[in-house]
């Protein structure tokens, strides 16, 4: 179960600078601020199902949160990552809609939960976030038809390569500058990537053979960052 915390102030809020939230107006961060409820979730819990109606939407305040889909082969497929300071859930209402993908912990986190009532209240009155929400849908429309055209003509190790840069810009690095932080199983970057988790240690172990990067355990440093772009093929 998730343990409720007492809530910060969304006023003062660290992330607040680059959420969608950055120009709300002071009363409108209140009136989200007093509304919401916050909880820790611990590593590998659910924040929400696929399937299940959303009854609001979630901001993470600290940690890193994973949306997957299960195909009917029972597979993983893993949609997006998200981290401090982003949203999720809120395509589902907005459109009134199930949600299409499970949200799960990878890390002990921290969530936001914004009631549905709360936050259409507050989206009724203030522009600025319409226009903030339709330019993180723009961006999410953008990165799933990049992420088809991938899975449809890119090679699966240049979609591994790309992957890791996509990590390592996604959740920075740890103190020496070169390990991604974020902690994932062979499975979950395989899950990402599109392939087979024995495809994906295969191509770890010539990546680090190759000395594009190293592994200790289960966290990956990046070695030589312009080699493991050449092998992505993307403009970086």
């Amino acid at each position: 179960m998730d343990e409720k915390l007492k809530s910060k102030n969304c006023t003062i809020c660290g992330h607040r600078s680059h959420s969608v939230f950055c120009n709300s107006s002071g009363d409108n961060i209140s009136e989200i601020s007093d509304g919401k409820v916050t909880s820790m979730y611990k590593k590998g819990q659910y924040l929400f199902y696929e399937g299940a109606h959303p009854h609001g939407l979630f901001c993470i305040s600290e940690g890193k949160i994973k949306l997957s889909q299960i195909g009917d082969e029972g597979k993983e497929t893993i949609v997006r990552l998200a981290k401090s300071g982003d949203i999720i859930g809120y395509k589902a209402l907005l459109g009134g809609n199930r949600y299409t993908a499970s949200a799960i912990t990878l890390e002990d986190s921290i969530v936001c939960f914004i009631p549905k009532e709360t936050f259409f209240n507050v989206l009724k009155k203030d522009p600025d976030l319409s226009l903030s929400l339709l330019s993180l849908l723009s961006s999410e429309l953008h990165n799933a038809e990049n992420k088809i055209v991938q899975l449809a003509q890119k090679p699966v190790r240049e979609r591994l390569a790309e992957a890791l840069l996509f990590l390592r810009e996604t959740y920075g690095s740890e103190e020496d500058g070169s390990t991604i932080n974020v902690q994932l199983s062979r499975e979950e970057i395989a899950n990402i990537v599109g392939t087979a988790t024995e495809s994906t240690i295969r191509l770890l172990s010539e990546f680090k053979k190759d000395g594009m990067i190293d592994m200790v355990g289960k966290k990956i440093k990046v070695v030589d960052k312009d080699r493991l772009v050449k092998t992505a093929n993307v403009a970086y």
